[in-house]
């Protein structure tokens, strides 16, 4: 299949596709009767006529492969334009339907599990343009293990310039979107590979000499030089011979890759070859389709049409050929040969193509947040964000911040009121750092970051079947970090309302004790509390430092600016906010909660 599409009317081609598909199928029906007709015609009344259901077939299966382009066709441009529906959902932040990528939730993970990089509304459903379950895999695997930084700068700048060709990267998720639709798997096909094909030096005579003699036999029979029982010999003896190759093509039959998949394949192949690119990393993933002194999409493209033979050999047009002409032979010959040269390298490809899925994917992001900004990979343990956004809010409703943890700060204490934004703004932190270690332009103006390791604990829950509370899994999390930390790791953590499953007397002397003892590691990070009582050891800590959120009450209503801001947070808002649900507080009660 060829990939020279024209993408700037899609509407318009959609149409144009379909109207040649349905002049094609009448033009195939009308084809069809009139083969109908001179076989019961040539056999009945004037043999010769039989001769042109040879040249009317070629003309039939010309029919049948243009009827198939255009339903390509249809199939492509009808993708591009459920692409373009896609493409404003992201925009407006809606992922229902998006797949969640549920499947690769870790809770073991280092930080994959709070900052909503998989599961509803999270990051995977923003990224993720892939068709192929390879592909959701590999971008799943790039999320949840970072590059290193000279690593990441490599892949920034491919997938900047990657993010420039809107028409490759259309054209790539469109061919996946419009044909890889149920992906078989591929399994058996590879143990089929690693076996060689049952196949006797022998097995050439019948190949050539069954359509030569089959045409003889026929040819004879119609003009009535020989006895129609040497038809039947014929036959007879074709069926005989024809049994040898049946079981082996079955077995491919029944691990071959299905057409749309080997389309996919091929189809990106072409893509890949006609590209012409700059950047090194983008020509080292390239350069699988090229390398191997043949094009894949030659390979893939014969393995296509092998593979449409072998799964229409119950097909009425093939029996008549293969009776007449052997054809089994010919295809099992062709497979043979198609294994031993090409099959070595067909993982290849397909990891391959896996690797593009995920790059089309982040470039697509890039394109379309018109994301590029500077990252700067330091040595030195500081971590500075100018301007930085939370991707998953919506651009225009998003506030954004800047952030500077200078080289002498250990551990900033972060407070503020409830529903401020302290949550969101370390879950802001990490989601830019994970993008930023994937080789993706964080969303923000400029970020430059120190050699750490992420690490949170900001959504710890119960597990009924592990009988654990939620308390204790915090406490799991936290030794974890501990442990990682004592081993001298240089980590950024976000820890959330630490220690918040216990009393408060308990909760003030614990978190006291591990903002000190994290703070004489190697280890920094932002740790967010309501207890306002630990911002007083900003006075004895130097290395700790207090920032904020603030809101303001107008009018029975609490408006929230968002923006973070040094020092501790003057008030809460805890005694406002059951107010307003109906709770009627006591002239007593405390002023702050």
């Amino acid at each position: 299949m060829k990939t020279n599409f024209d993408l700037r009317e899609p509407e318009k081609s959609l149409e144009g596709a379909r109207e040649k598909a349905l002049l094609l199928s009448f033009g195939r029906l009308v084809l069809f009767f009139a083969i109908a007709t001179v076989l019961v015609v040539g056999i009945s009344e004037s043999n010769w006529i039989a001769l042109l259901f040879l040249p009317l077939s070629a003309l039939f299966v010309a029919l049948i492969l243009r009827f198939n382009k255009q339903k390509d066709l249809e199939r492509f441009y009808q993708a591009v334009l459920e692409m373009n529906g896609f493409r404003q959902m992201r925009k407006e932040r809606k992922f229902a339907g998006f797949d969640t990528g549920a499947d690769f939730v870790d809770a073991r993970h280092p930080y994959s599990s709070d900052l909503d990089l998989f599961g509803n509304h999270s990051l995977f459903q923003l990224l993720n343009h892939t068709v192929s379950q390879g592909g959701r895999n590999r971008l799943a695997h790039w999320m949840k293990y970072p590059l290193s930084p000279a690593e990441a700068k490599e892949k920034r700048e491919a997938l900047l310039e990657l993010s420039e060709n809107a028409d490759f990267l259309t054209t790539f998720e469109g061919l996946g979107k419009a044909f890889l639709k149920q992906e078989k798997t591929k399994a058996g096909f590879y143990a089929w590979l690693q076996k060689p094909i049952y196949w006797k030096t022998f097995f050439l005579l019948p190949l050539w000499i069954g359509p030569i003699m089959g045409l003889a036999v026929l040819i004879g029979v119609l003009f009535g030089w020989i006895s129609s029982a040497y038809l039947s010999l014929f036959i007879g003896l074709g069926l005989l011979l024809l049994g040898a190759v049946f079981r082996p093509l079955m077995e491919a039959m029944k691990v071959l890759p299905n057409d749309n998949d080997l389309k996919t394949l091929q189809a990106w192949a072409d893509l890949l070859e006609r590209q012409k690119f700059r950047h090194p990393l983008l020509l080292r993933f390239q350069q699988p389709v090229k390398s191997h002194g043949f094009l894949a999409s030659k390979a893939l493209g014969q393995l296509q049409s092998l593979t449409f033979l072998v799964e229409n050999r119950i097909n009425l047009m093939y029996l008549i050929f293969n009776i007449f002409f052997w054809a089994d032979f010919f295809v099992l010959f062709r497979l043979v040969r198609w294994q031993q040269k090409v099959g070595s390298h067909m993982r290849d490809w397909e990891e391959t193509f896996e690797n593009w899925e995920a790059l089309v994917s982040l470039a697509a992001f890039v394109r379309e947040e018109g994301l590029g900004a500077d990252v700067h990979w330091s040595t030195r343990e500081v971590l500075q964000l100018k301007q930085v956004k939370h991707p998953l809010i919506r651009p225009e409703d998003c506030v954004a911040n800047d952030f500077d943890f200078g080289e002498g700060q250990q551990v900033v204490l972060l407070t503020g009121s409830n529903m401020s934004g302290k949550t969101t703004f370390m879950r802001t932190v990490g989601i830019n750092l994970v993008l930023a270690g994937m080789g993706v332009p964080p969303c923000a103006e400029a970020i430059t970051c120190g050699p750490f390791q992420l690490y949170t604990s900001m959504r710890n829950t119960d597990s009924l079947g592990e009988s654990v509370s939620s308390f204790y899994a915090e406490l799991a999390r936290i030794k974890g970090l501990l442990d990682e930390a004592a081993a001298g790791k240089k980590l950024f953590y976000l820890l959330d309302e630490i220690l918040k499953g216990t009393n408060t007397a308990d909760r003030i002397m614990g978190s006291e004790a591990l903002i000190r003892q994290l703070a004489a590691s190697s280890s920094k990070g932002i740790i967010s509390t309501h207890d306002i009582e630990l911002s007083d050891m900003e006075a004895v800590m130097p290395t700790l430092v207090n920032y904020s959120f603030h809101h303001d009450i107008r009018k029975e209503e609490i408006v929230f600016d968002y923006r973070i801001k040094p020092g501790p947070c003057p008030n809460f808002n805890a005694q406002k906010l059951m107010e307003l649900m109906g709770i009627r507080l006591s002239k007593t009660a405390p002023d702050n909660q």
